[in-house]
């Protein structure tokens, strides 16, 4: 595991699937950890407890991301908390399904106010109070290059973010401040089980997957520790694929 000890970790949507699994690992590896959740504040509460059990460091904060100013406000309560930040990751994002024709102005609008509005809020504050070397991860999807109908919302926003980290990464290179991002294919999550139902999509998916298996969230938390790690240090602008082989 990576020695993330003194450093200090900020994950946005952080109480449940892959978030959850990228705080525990965070944390497992040293890092004193904040991470967000939106409303269910007893699952959060578990992801604290188990930390502390094993005798990490994290706590939770409740924060809106689809309200103007909560990137903001929620960096601003990290730093309360931690002091000046060396992680990042943004994690928190939704995926309603819908085809183009059905979608409003307000549904699409409320999809990049979470995914791309405010993560763009936290790595401009990162850009402005990151510790030098520090590391900016955003969690993307493989939707963005395994393109698909009723996820229009979803793969634009995550699409933008990945691009504004390449920008932000050559803007931040010069501080040592790495700017990354992990595309998750076919994860066991609450929303992938939401979203198929179906165990037959489950083993086309399988079938299509070079390793034969569905991701799970500790694997890509696997990839995003090793990017906010030292061995992480020569990595930058890219998009890295966390799928099993997938796409």
């Amino acid at each position: 595991m990576a020695n993330l000890k003194e450093k200090s970790a900020l994950v946005t949507g952080g109480s449940r699937g892959i978030g959850r699994a990228i705080v525990e690992r965070l944390a497992a590896d040293g890092a004193d950890v904040v991470f967000s959740y939106l409303s269910n504040e007893t699952a959060a509460a578990v992801v604290v407890a188990a930390i502390t059990a094993a005798g990490g460091a994290a706590h939770a904060v409740r924060a809106d991301l689809g309200e103007p100013g909560a990137g903001r406000a929620l960096y601003d309560r990290a730093e309360e908390l931690l002091g000046p930040l060396d992680i990042l990751v943004n994690n928190a994002g939704v995926a309603p399904h819908g085809v183009i024709a059905d979608i409003s102005d307000e549904d699409f609008g409320a999809v990049l106010a979470v995914n791309l509005n405010s993560p763009f809020s936290l790595i401009r504050e990162a850009a402005r109070r990151m510790r030098d070397g520090g590391r900016i991860i955003n969690v993307s999807t493989l939707n963005t290059v395994l393109a698909g109908p009723g996820m229009a919302p979803y793969a634009a926003s995550k699409a933008a973010l990945e691009l504004l980290g390449r920008v932000a990464a050559f803007e931040l290179g010069a501080r040592g401040i790495t700017v990354n991002a992990v595309l998750p294919g076919a994860t066991d999550t609450d929303l992938w089980r939401t979203n198929n139902p179906d165990e037959h999509n489950w083993d086309a998916v399988t079938s299509m997957t070079a390793l034969g298996r569905i991701g799970q969230p500790a694997d890509v938390a696997d990839v995003v520790a090793l990017l906010a790690s030292h061995d992480g240090r020569w990595l930058t602008g890219q998009s890295i694929k966390a799928s099993g082989g997938l796409g």
